[in-house]
């Protein structure tokens, strides 16, 4: 699938592992999770090919078209559909408020639905106040649901 871009944002879908991407992974994982590890070329490269996700990287025209942005749709088929969900989803702090979020989000769910998702997740801590807001401003009902979580 190709790009889409509004409001001098870019959004398309990251192909091939390059030294820009590796740099962005590098850049924007530790604004997400200051917990989790920058991934390695490999495990990039590794999601980039998976053929149940698909990672969409924004750019801002206005930021010289340098990669500020990032989420990694997954689709799946189960017997009762085929689901969707969001994660990962972060947006550099130097460019949050011009509409990268917003703008993967919308393009993700385009997405998902295109390809017959009846549903698409996601989630979102508490504490990001701004990505709570925008994610129900875009139509996301917060769910009445227990989550759960094994860590071996």
């Amino acid at each position: 699938m190709g790009s889409t871009s509004a409001g001098g944002i870019e959004v398309a879908t990251a192909n091939r592992v390059d030294d820009e991407l590796v740099a962005a992974f590098n850049r924007l994982i530790p604004q997400l999770s200051r917990s989790a590890a920058v991934p390695t070329p490999d495990l990039i490269r590794e999601v980039v090919e998976a053929q149940a996700s698909t990672v969409l990287v924004a750019r801002d025209r206005r930021d010289d078209g340098r990669i500020v942005g990032m989420l990694t749709l997954v689709i799946f088929r189960i017997p009762t559909g085929v689901r969707a969900w969001i994660e990962d989803v972060v947006v550099d702090e130097a460019v949050r408020g011009r509409g990268v979020g917003e703008a993967l989000s919308q393009e993700a769910v385009r997405r998902a639905v295109g390809l017959g998702a009846r549903t698409v997740e996601l989630t979102s801590r508490p504490s990001r106040e701004a990505a709570n807001r925008l994610y129900e401003r875009l139509g996301f009902v917060r769910r009445d649901s227990n989550v759960y979580r094994y860590t071996p």
